[in-house]
């Protein structure tokens, strides 16, 4: 109901502003917003993308003021969604609202995809995008679902890794077993488990599925040193992660592992007695949740067969093992560096904040990027000014004010040179 009730806001916050053509479109789940301004012919049209739903608040007693009233604190706007995606999608209606007050038109052709079911995970939105393709043809997509690299360093983001999720239990003895009577003579589900977990992987770092990096490619000189440009320090990332020492795929570094190589995590692992003192069973069953980010070229649904089939023929001697994959699966995303929608963003970051920006990528996921590409043909610019230290998803999320300000006056900027 909140997520129908933002919908109709923005819905009208985009009418309010002069985008005559905005409603609420369903998509079987929660609401999109769509708009339009289209009275510039002859000129490119492009498509703002953002979200308006959010995380939820929990835990609300860490929030050190209510997280639905905004509240400016020491040059930042704390509320749930400040930084994700509200101030950021705020900042270019803004925009728009500027040039369309002060100019009473914009300098190209505009159009607005603004969704309430980004944060889980998008699941209506390939239907949807295929089925209305025809009202949201555009030139390229400007994505304010993004961020800058530092309150003073800039950065345009050419890609995001893929998902794909599998869930597996493995089954012993048909029921809880005493370990006293059974222990040493029957499998135990959760050390085949750990067996089948540890096995995954190599001592290298690398995953051990055959298959799993048929289709990825190597990195090339100019792509390394596009990365080794960008700054990076691994003790202060040790001190935001919390741990004594860092640890990935041998032979990259750590933007290489975060930004341009594959993963394979475990996500959850459950079986047995799990309340305080101790219940001594050998359990029947055991459980795991799989989580691989995937890089540009891979394919979720075959990485997913070679991840099963890799199950499939080691499951210890004792046990049979169920695989789950699940449908929720988000292709990899890239964009070239020189695509003219990032050459005129990094002019404008340039002017903006007096630097060329960083050429990043990013570790998670987006959904709809590769959705538009797939379904419209259309690539999408990164352009969001929130950064990683917000406390995006978590108590007390706040967005600078002065990346606020900054970000309106950087829309503004960039529809006009996309005019030009």
């Amino acid at each position: 109901g909140d997520v129908e009730a933002a919908a109709e806001w923005v819905a009208e916050h985009l009418r309010s502003i002069g985008i005559e053509e905005a409603r609420v479109m369903p998509t079987g789940g929660h609401p999109v917003v769509y708009g339009e301004w289209l009275g510039a012919p002859g000129k490119p049209t492009v498509l703002i993308y953002g979200h308006f739903d959010v995380q939820p608040v929990d835990p609300l007693g860490l929030w050190t003021s209510p997280p639905f009233e905004p509240t400016v604190r020491d040059g930042r706007i704390y509320a749930r969604g400040a930084s994700d995606n509200k101030g950021n999608m705020m900042a270019a209606l803004a925009a728009v609202e500027t040039l369309l007050r002060s100019e009473g038109r914009l300098p190209i052709n505009v159009k607005f995809l603004l969704e309430g079911q980004e944060e889980v995970g998008s699941p209506q939105l390939p239907r949807f995008i295929s089925v209305h393709r025809d009202i949201l043809a555009c030139d390229f997509v400007l994505n304010a679902d993004s961020g800058q690299w530092s309150e003073s360093e800039p950065a345009l983001s050419l890609g995001v890794r893929g998902i794909c999720l599998l869930e597996l239990t493995v089954r012993g003895p048909t029921s809880d077993l005493h370990s006293g009577g059974f222990g040493g003579a029957v499998q135990n589900p959760l050390h085949a488990l750990a067996e089948i977990i540890a096995g995954l992987h190599a001592p290298d770092g690398s995953i051990a599925v055959e298959g799993f990096y048929d289709d990825v490619p190597a990195l090339t000189p100019e792509e390394r040193a596009a990365i080794a440009a960008v700054p990076q320090d691994d003790e202060e990332f040790e001190a935001l992660a919390g741990v004594q020492e860092l640890w990935g795929e041998a032979g990259y570094t750590t933007l290489e592992r975060l930004w341009v190589r594959p993963t394979l995590e475990v996500n959850g692992m459950w079986g047995g007695f799990q309340g305080q003192g101790f219940k001594t069973v050998l359990p029947a069953e055991a459980h795991a949740k799989i989580s691989c980010r995937l890089v540009p070229n891979q394919d979720p649904p075959r990485v997913l067969a070679a991840l099963v089939a890799h199950l499939e023929s080691h499951v210890p001697a004792g046990v049979e093992v169920d695989l789950h994959p699940r449908p929720a699966n988000t292709r990899p995303y890239s964009v070239p560096a020189d695509h003219p929608g990032n050459r005129a963003a990094a002019e404008v970051l340039a002017e903006v904040y007096g630097r060329e920006p960083y050429h990043t990528r990013t570790g998670g996921s987006v959904p709809v990027l590769g959705l538009f590409l797939e379904h419209l043909g259309a690539h999408s610019i990164g352009f969001g000014f929130g950064l990683h230290d917000e406390q995006v998803h978590a108590p007390n999320e706040f967005f600078r004010v002065v990346s606020f300000e900054r970000a309106q006056e950087a829309w503004c900027r960039l529809l006009g040179r996309l005019g030009e």
